[in-house]
């Protein structure tokens, strides 16, 4: 059971229902999208990028925000659960204007995609059309993606392939296999932090009817699952080099090997708890650092 929280002041509890330790999840491949396409054409159109870095943002606040007030109705997180408290289930905030909230920050997205789609055209209107719906679709609607095994393959595609691949046309308006395989690098770290997530909550999932792929596949499965999302992004990046055209400077990213390794290692030792959380925001931070070192590579 988890131990009992004081609660939070008003801004303190707003600060946390947008859970500001993932927000890297929706930086990290806008600046390896614009990373690429800085390197294959040698410029970098500042205003778009900086449009799509704060639309990509609210999606994420918004997302985060529906999902705490989605979950809490659902009767998944509940003042007991092992994960950070959740604003709406501890009764810190009314869910009505935490819903107001996630709507405000998905309106706020929509509007700065309006300039996006004037500078990209009808491409960026399917990516941001499809970016929202799928934020609202995670934990709403009748078949939300985050109670199915569905919900890191969701994080691939649209925490790596269209954010990537759509911050790479908004510099290029084209697209390249460098771009799209960068996406899924990226997209696989991503994921790695819904694993650890769906790890932590496999039990009180299972008993709220949660169809996660933790849930799924068992604990021993998730390891690993868990091991190839850390991995295969290193793996993958000789391939990357090739496509690319960079050579040696993308074993750069390399520099993550280690702590990876840490990573992994305490995901199988330690008992899935509390204890998790702290995992969660450093594979969260592994993933930031790692799209660093690999725009780095890049564009030096």
């Amino acid at each position: 059971m988890a131990e009992p929280v004081a609660p939070p002041s008003p801004l303190g509890a707003w600060w946390l229902a947008i859970r500001p330790k993932t927000l890297t999840v929706s930086v990290a491949p806008l600046i390896v999208g614009h990373a690429v396409a800085w390197a294959q054409t040698g410029f970098l159109l500042w205003q778009p990028a900086l449009v799509a870095l704060l639309a990509a943002l609210l999606i994420q606040i918004g997302t985060n925000l529906h999902n705490d007030v989605g979950d809490f109705e659902r009767g998944t997180d509940t003042p007991d659960r092992l994960g950070p408290p959740r604003v709406t289930a501890m009764g810190w905030l009314p869910a009505a204007a935490v819903r107001r909230a996630a709507w405000l920050a998905f309106a706020l997205a929509f509007n700065f995609g309006i300039f996006l789609v004037y500078h990209g055209g009808w491409p960026i209107v399917v990516i941001g059309l499809a970016s929202l719906l799928a934020a609202w679709a995670y934990t709403g609607g009748p078949w939300p993606l985050a109670y199915t095994p569905l919900g890191e393959l969701f994080v691939v595609l649209f925490f790596g392939l269209a954010a990537v691949g759509g911050s790479y046309y908004l510099q290029t308006l084209s697209i390249s296999p460098a771009a799209l395989l960068a996406g899924v690098m990226l997209g696989l770290f991503a994921a790695a932090v819904i694993t650890v997530n769906n790890y932590r909550d496999l039990e009180t999932d299972a008993r709220a009817g949660k169809r996660t792929l933790a849930v799924v596949v068992g604990r021993r499965a998730t390891q690993g699952v868990y091991a190839l999302e850390l991995l295969l992004p290193l793996l993958l990046l000789p391939l990357l080099a090739m496509l690319a055209g960079r050579g040696l400077w993308l074993a750069l990213p390399l520099l993550v090997l280690l702590p990876a390794l840490r990573l992994l290692q305490r995901f199988r030792r330690e008992a899935a708890g509390p204890l998790f959380n702290e995992l969660l925001a450093s594979t969260a931070r592994l993933q930031f650092i790692y799209a660093l070192l690999l725009a780095l590579a890049m564009v030096v």
